[in-house]
């Protein structure tokens, strides 16, 4: 075995309960979690991003979790470099290192160390682009990347504005599309030795979580927390607000959306989100797909399961 640093990762749509077996798996191990969420990263967004609390972590350590304000710059090579930083940190403790979200490209960039330092930008396009989504709004330039690079359309969101940019930036400057550069990205050998589990569940299942998230995350005070930013100075068009339940309540805030549709716009998106998490997943190689546990019997059992491939596969701290 010549890659000896263990990895593990946990992957899966929104609302596959990710988080919570990851909780339950480290506790049979000497491991922590690395999250890989871009918005749970962000302090006082706690309510829209789903995210984990210090009961649910059940004392095991999460890194990469309430460590930014939401105004603060965070995207796939900041996240890259800080959970190196976490991985390390992790490894002097003789803990294994747990990856566990839903943002592929973030566990991509990680589990292959892409290099982002070839991808020099240009200022003169970024800017041009920049000015051309301003006057005629993100949705026309995420129509003309759909027709410059479907594949890459298939991992950024309608209105990740950045990205969307990014790709068509990338196009321009090079003549081939950016998802053809990350899939040879992918096809580097990774330093670590790994195992990448991802829950399924059958989609009907998963879009009626969503609903039941949503109306949740409604009950807990969505509103209020999104009101509580705004008030703090955080602009809505900042990158972090554009982030699902974010963007859809900025909207009705600002009385462009009455509160149904926003709730109903939220749970759309999410659905949606979900299904490009999925359609990533069966994508990405060696990924071991094992099925959502329903309850505490089906947990255990799977975490066993895990063990024993954990085992096999030569991972220790």
């Amino acid at each position: 075995m010549t890659n000896v640093q263990p990895l593990i990762i946990i992957a899966g749509p929104t609302a596959s309960g990710k988080s919570a077996l990851a909780v339950e798996l480290a506790k049979r191990l000497p491991a922590e979690i690395i999250s890989a969420d871009s918005i749970q990263v962000y302090r006082h967004m706690d309510i829209g991003s789903a995210k984990i609390t210090p009961e649910e972590m059940q004392g095991i350590p999460h890194h990469l979790i309430d460590v930014l304000d939401p105004d603060e710059e965070f995207n796939v090579v900041v996240f890259q470099q800080m959970a190196k930083e976490a991985y390390l940190q992790i490894r002097s403790r003789h803990k294994i290192p747990m990856v566990v979200g839903g943002t592929g490209f973030y566990i991509q960039a990680l589990l292959y160390d892409i290099d982002f330092e070839s991808e020099d930008e240009n200022t003169e396009i970024r800017e041009r682009l920049e000015r051309q989504a301003d006057t005629e709004g993100i949705e026309a330039l995420y129509a003309l990347l759909r027709e410059k690079d479907p594949n890459a359309c298939l991992q950024i969101h309608p209105h990740n504005r950045k990205r969307v940019i990014r790709a068509l930036e990338f196009y321009e400057k090079n003549d081939y599309p950016i998802s053809e550069h990350n899939e040879k990205m992918r096809q580097k050998e990774s330093p670590y030795n790994y195992l990448y589990f991802a829950l399924e569940d059958a989609r009907e299942d998963i879009y009626q979580r969503i609903e039941q998230r949503v109306d949740q995350m409604m009950a807990q005070g969505l509103v209020d927390e999104v009101e509580n930013l705004l008030a703090s100075g955080y602009d809505r068009h900042l990158v972090s607000m554009q982030g699902l339940g974010y963007k859809e309540i900025c909207a009705y805030l600002a009385g462009e959306l009455s509160l149904a549709e926003a709730i109903d716009l939220i749970k759309k998106e999410t659905r949606h989100f979900a299904k490009r998490q999925i359609t990533w997943l069966k994508r990405e190689p060696d990924v071991i797909r094992l099925p959502r546990p329903k309850d505490a019997n089906e947990t255990e059992a799977l975490c066993q399961k895990m063990l024993q491939m954990i085992k096999d596969k030569g991972i220790t701290p």
